[in-house]
């Protein structure tokens, strides 16, 4: 394709200012910041506890699709991974062999996010993110030891692209939670009521959190703030403004809400939309200042392949959030495109989960309560989510045949209540899962999504089963203890299955 001089002096240009120096300081503020911040997550799963979750049975049975191959490490393992991952988040703040840290520390946190579906949040998400960027961003060129060790390395500048790309993964977050929030639950006051309604026990404040109009109050500015922050704080007369509101916004959600380091991350990344020159402390870490990036260090062949992948990430970045429009249905319902897309705080989903297992050879058939495969937190996420759902139901499956059975077929039994709806069957009860391949197709066996006004509705937790010996085609099969008879008659499949 011929392109108009216009057209070349526009890329040009788009060229020249993506690779012009600007100040480094936003880089290095940040580049602490995230490093600290990964520390204190290291030690939080140390300290508290949370790693026990992951080299613990039962072991999860849920993976994101293509990386089921990603198991904890045995024994003290996953003790001494997340000491790895700290001591990689302190090699990144001290810009101590940053390159070869920032790898170590996204390795170390994109192998904990991938260990387990159930503990998807978004933040964990954005921490890969970010700290896959950072391996290649310069933001060692100033107060770090990798620059005090090496003074050629040293300057006060970092190439546009650099910040541009930080920049533009922070406000990609901010806008489509913004655009995210402008559904119907969301402006009727929901999920904030519920959640408010919980905390009316705080002092001084918990009293309001009962009245009509806190609701409404706390959905409208977050739907703003996320919309309008990234705007405000790139122009000038509306920076400091923004700042605050940003201060205020993060602390809130801290105060009101268990979102980890979310608020705290959010507020380190606003760092990257301010234009001015910021403060620079120890001063001896940050000389020379004055000597500029020099652009001549990349020729033209990789100067045009940085800027194509920068705009192959952030294009990406923009375009895989809206996958959901290809999926039928409420992705809040159905969960079909909702991972990934920065839809933050939208809803509140409960429900009850039963397994129902038939074997055809016997004509018999059982009930497994997930709490035998999960823990409380992987059954609460699991009965909710239709494609935890099914690996569920194949896991089972596969789990029983290593007991003898063969060709079993699974039903999920339940209901779920989205934004305190009345609860309705999330999963068809009439369709044998163990059937079912995992595949990123829309799945035809989600029930539809009830619609109607939302409402609050309680949640319940089944119970566990009892232990037995059941026969299976002849050949007894030392059945696992909480396989239990069903009673009464459930109709599933293409006939109607009486439940011993």
């Amino acid at each position: 394709m011929n392109e108009t001089p216009a057209t070349r002096s526009l890329r040009q240009r788009l060229a020249e200012a993506a690779f012009a120096p600007v100040d480094i300081a936003h880089l290095v503020w940040f580049r602490v910041a995230f490093g600290l911040l990964m520390v204190r997550e290291a030690w939080c799963y140390l300290s508290t506890g949370r790693v026990g979750g992951y080299d613990l049975d039962p072991v999860s049975p849920f993976k994101y699709f293509g990386f089921s191959w990603v198991q904890p490490w045995p024994g003290w393992g996953m003790h001494l991974h997340f000491i790895l991952a700290g001591l990689a988040g302190f090699g990144v703040a001290l810009g101590w062999r940053y390159r070869c840290s920032a790898i170590v520390l996204f390795l170390a946190f994109a192998y904990v996010f991938l260990l387990d579906q159930a503990r998807y949040l978004n933040h964990h998400y954005l921490v890969c993110l970010f700290a896959f960027l950072l391996i290649f961003v310069p933001a060692h060129r100033a107060c770090s030891l990798d620059a005090r060790r090496r003074p050629d390395l040293r300057s006060g500048e970092a190439p546009a692209w650099s910040l541009w790309l930080l920049q533009a993964q922070i406000v990609i977050v901010y806008f489509f939670a913004g655009v995210a929030k402008i559904n119907p639950d969301w402006l009727a006051g929901e999920p904030m009521r519920v959640w408010l309604l919980r905390r009316s026990d705080y002092a001084l404040v918990g009293q309001w959190f009962a009245e009509p109009w806190p609701p409404f109050l706390f959905s409208y500015a977050g739907l703003l703030f996320d919309l309008l922050v990234g705007p405000m704080l790139l122009w000038r007369r509306t920076r400091w403004l923004a700042f605050l509101s940003a201060t205020a916004f993060n602390l809130t959600n801290c105060w009101l809400f268990t979102i980890g380091i979310f608020p705290w991350l959010a507020l380190a990344a606003t760092i990257l939309l301010f234009q001015p020159r910021l403060p620079r402390p120890f001063p001896t870490l940050w000389r020379p200042l004055d000597r500029p990036v020099a652009n001549g260090v990349l020729d033209r062949g990789r100067r045009r392949m940085v800027l194509v992948l920068v705009t192959c990430y952030v294009a990406f970045q923009i375009l895989f959030p809206l996958r959901h429009w290809l999926y039928p249905g409420d992705a809040a319902w159905t969960d079909e495109g909702h991972r990934f897309s920065w839809r933050m705080m939208l809803r509140s989903k409960s429900g009850n989960l039963s397994l129902l297992v038939h074997d055809p050879a016997s004509g018999e058939s059982w009930t497994v309560s997930p709490l035998q495969y999960l823990t409380d937190v992987q059954y609460r996420k699991a009965a909710a989510r239709p494609d935890m759902i099914l690996q569920l139901c194949h896991h089972v499956v596969a789990d029983l045949e290593a007991y003898g059975y063969r060709n079993l077929e699974i039903y999920a039994i339940g209901a779920v209540s989205l934004n305190g709806r009345p609860r309705r069957p999330l999963v068809d009860p009439e369709v044998d899962l163990a059937k079912e391949p995992r595949t990123l197709l829309p799945a035809s066996w989600i029930a539809p999504f009830p619609g109607g006004p939302p409402g609050r509705q309680p949640a319940s937790v089944p119970t566990q089963g009892e232990e037995g010996e059941v026969e299976s085609g002849g050949v007894t099969a030392h059945r696992p203890p909480w396989l239990v008879h069903a009673d009464g008659q459930h109709s599933c499949g293409r006939a109607r299955i009486a439940l011993h």
